[in-house]
């Protein structure tokens, strides 16, 4: 029997929206890195980008379990010696809600340049109910 790989003529993408309000974080992001790699599809390729385009709408409103809307913290760098910088959850969910999704997703992809071009290209965010990708007609997903 022939191991099937996928061609770069055979890729089909598809458009999905996912409502985020009242969805725990980690099952969101498990799902959503899930589709976005094309783990879904039975013609996965793993050095190629099958999967398809998730559109995450009313992010403000994603569900936390636990004590993580205190005690979580994001971490960054600013590469001067002794700058490092803690976000706390709370203060980025309310400034940049999208960002929190986004980071919970990119922890689930490969590390690599793949995994920068699928979260770049195949993943949109957005805070509230509205977007701009109706054009595309995606169909709602449920998690």
């Amino acid at each position: 029997m022939k191991t099937y790989s996928l061609k770069a003529s055979e890729i089909e993408h598809k458009w999905h929206v996912v409502d985020a309000e009242g969805v725990v974080l980690g099952r969101l992001a498990s799902r959503v890195a899930q589709i976005i790699r094309g783990k879904h599809k039975p013609t996965f390729t793993p050095h190629m980008d099958g999967g398809d385009f998730v559109v995450v709408v009313n992010a403000e409103k994603v569900r936390l379990t636990g004590k993580k809307l205190e005690q979580k913290q994001y971490f960054r760098h600013t590469g001067y010696i002794g700058n490092e910088k803690f976000t706390p959850l709370s203060k980025m969910l309310a400034t940049h809600p999208g960002r929190v999704i986004e980071k919970a997703v990119h922890g689930m992809l490969p590390k690599g340049t793949l995994g920068r071009q699928v979260l770049r290209k195949k993943l949109k965010v957005y805070a509230g109910p509205s977007h701009p990708h109706e054009a595309q007609r995606p169909t709602p997903l449920s998690i």
